[in-house]
């Protein structure tokens, strides 16, 4: 039980860091954020209370809003993706449901099936937390392209990292 607090505890610290002392300076690309730190999120075990997934959300967010000086836009789309969460573990689960002591990685469940459970949690967090940057439906268009965009460069740097990690079963 110690190690695998372990490292969720290590995850957690790494995917915060990486965004808070290297993607959060990125911006080299127009209307692109790239988001790591979901990844922490998206990686929690199916077995996670509802009340700690909440609240792990809300803290890791409240985290990178306190680097990024963002008043809890961060802390507020990360809450969306615990909520929503559920949902879509259960619009994805497999026939025979998920297997006990597995995580929702490209490991356990496959490349399509990892690729959709995490774009569809990126794209809402994603589009929450720049609709609330925005604070307005002015301009939709663009905020939706810089969502899509977001999105994509975050998912291709969640599957990179996905699969360097990546240990036979």
């Amino acid at each position: 039980m110690l190690s695998k607090n372990l490292k969720y505890i290590i995850w957690f610290i790494v995917f915060v860091s990486l965004q808070i002392l290297l993607f959060n300076r990125m911006h080299s690309i127009p209307f692109v954020n790239i988001f790591v730190y979901v990844l922490f999120l998206i990686l929690l075990p199916f077995e996670i209370s509802a009340v700690w997934y909440m609240l792990l959300a809300f803290c890791t967010g409240l985290i990178i809003d306190a680097f990024s000086n963002t008043l809890g836009i961060h802390a507020a789309a990360s809450v969306l993706l615990a909520y929503m969460r559920p949902a879509v573990l259960r619009l994805y689960s497999p026939r025979d449901g998920y297997e006990k002591n597995t995580l929702p990685d490209i490991r356990h469940y496959g490349f399509l099936w990892f690729l959709k459970y995490s774009l569809l949690l990126i794209f809402c967090h994603h589009l929450a937390l720049f609709i609330l940057d925005a604070f307005s439906f002015y301009n939709f268009h663009l905020t939706l392209l810089r969502t899509i965009l977001s999105s994509i460069a975050s998912i291709s740097v969640i599957l990179l990292i996905q699969f360097l990690t990546l240990r036979p079963k």
